[in-house]
């Protein structure tokens, strides 16, 4: 029951963000259903049911899952780490995802990756066009790059530019281990700074330039209340967030 409401879920969120309605194109795959852009007819999400073992996953029977495109190879990668998110089925597994809809994956980032995936395979165009401003969570590894120490020298500092996100958008940076928490609100206000950089551990294509506008205190959004109250479990790359969290960090 869970997956037919996920998959409802999906159809009603294309229709109303992107006036969309799914395609159903094969007779032999009848509840394999497809969205397409109106301008250049791609695809930029695919819903299939699946037999659980051809996505090498346990026990017996069919799953629905969600293909999406994600262009940033790093996001891609980062994305397949987390529990419900699969190499692309039958699909260019370089540029492609299956996200399983059993629940596995939170309604909200199923949402944001439907998202990436219009974006990544909408025209120049329509990449281009400003949408409304978005929330997101974004990473920071302190093993890497002391952020604390930047922002205590400067409120404008640049950033590792994080897939889909625009100028006018917030981020919320998260510290990872050993901090794990919440620690500071910023407006994004300059993207596709020119970059590139390269080591074991990250790549950086381009940059963006993020202004301070708050502190949080570092025990209040701790991984801990993240999984407890607001059903993140993961962020290792950038991502949206549930309403809830959202109210709760302005307040």
């Amino acid at each position: 029951m869970m997956e037919i409401f996920l998959r409802q879920q999906v159809f009603d969120y294309v229709k109303k963000t992107f006036k969309s309605e799914p395609e159903y194109l094969w007779k032999r795959f009848p509840d394999y259903a497809v969205f397409r852009h109106k301008d250049n007819r791609k695809w930029f999400g695919i819903v299939m049911d699946i037999s659980r073992d051809k996505l090498g996953l346990d026990g017996s029977g069919l799953v629905d899952v969600l293909n999406v495109k994600i262009d940033d190879p790093v996001y891609h990668d980062a994305l397949l780490q987390q529990e419900g998110i699969l190499p692309g089925y039958h699909l260019n597994h370089g540029n492609w995802i299956s996200i399983l809809l059993d629940g596995t994956v939170g309604i909200e980032q199923v949402c944001d990756l439907i998202d990436a995936g219009y974006e990544a395979t909408a025209p120049a165009k329509k990449k281009r066009k400003i949408r409304p401003p978005k929330e997101w969570i974004i990473p920071a590894n302190p093993k890497f790059y002391d952020v604390e120490q930047a922002f205590e020298n400067s409120d404008e500092i640049d950033w590792k530019q994080g897939n889909g996100i625009k100028a006018g958008d917030t981020v919320y940076m998260y510290l990872a281990a050993p901090v794990s928490t919440i620690m500071y609100r910023c407006k994004v206000l300059e993207t596709d700074i020119p970059y590139a950089y390269r080591d074991d551990n990250l790549t950086i294509k381009a940059l963006m330039k993020i202004k301070l506008e708050k502190r949080y205190k570092p025990e209040r959004f701790t991984f801990e209340v993240l999984k407890e109250e607001y059903g993140i479990y993961a962020i290792r790359g950038p991502r949206g967030i549930p309403n809830s969290l959202s109210a709760a960090l302005k307040r």
